[in-house]
């Protein structure tokens, strides 16, 4: 797997996603709950993180560092979002005022942008779909997605061999 491709394909598609959950928040009325603000926090660390990384131009061990915080950061991502989507198939569990709400609330980031960042919408509750997934489905998938292709560039950088062998 190529780097070179990876970082930027990664920055575009964490902006276009992001971008996308703004849209169909102004457009359609989807306040985000505590696990999609998380999940938006773990899409912007990803992205800022693949921007570095294609501004860096890394190789090697560089590469395989950047390319393995992409996994670890898409794994956490993909984490949150497999809770939400129990959450929606488990209703006797219902996702209100929580400690997650109020956490996510109180970060700096929710009185910076509160229209990216802060916590209003219900976990359990699925108002949209596309193509018979929902919002927390979509976001599983390319979590998933990025952790496979992430995980794929890293085990490409051949490690330095031990001398003498």
């Amino acid at each position: 797997m190529e780097t070179r491709y990876l970082f930027p394909f990664v920055f575009l598609v964490c902006a276009l996603l992001l971008a996308s959950a703004l849209y169909l928040q102004d457009t359609r009325g989807l306040m985000p709950c505590a696990l999609c603000v998380a999940q938006r926090i773990a899409y912007w660390l990803l992205g800022l993180w693949a921007l570095a990384a294609f501004l860096h131009r890394p190789r090697g061990m560089g590469s395989r560092i950047y390319s393995g915080v992409l996994v670890a950061g898409a794994a956490a991502g993909l984490s949150v979002a497999l809770r939400q989507l129990w959450l929606i198939h488990h209703p006797g569990f219902l996702c209100g005022i929580s400690p997650e709400d109020r956490l996510i609330n109180a970060l700096p980031l929710a009185r910076w942008w509160p229209g990216m960042f802060v916590a209003s919408g219900s976990c359990s509750a699925v108002r949209w779909t596309f193509l018979s997934l929902s919002m927390p489905d979509w976001s599983a998938v390319w979590f998933a997605l990025i952790a496979a292709v992430a995980a794929a560039a890293f085990r490409s950088h051949p490690r330095r061999r031990a001398m003498g062998k």
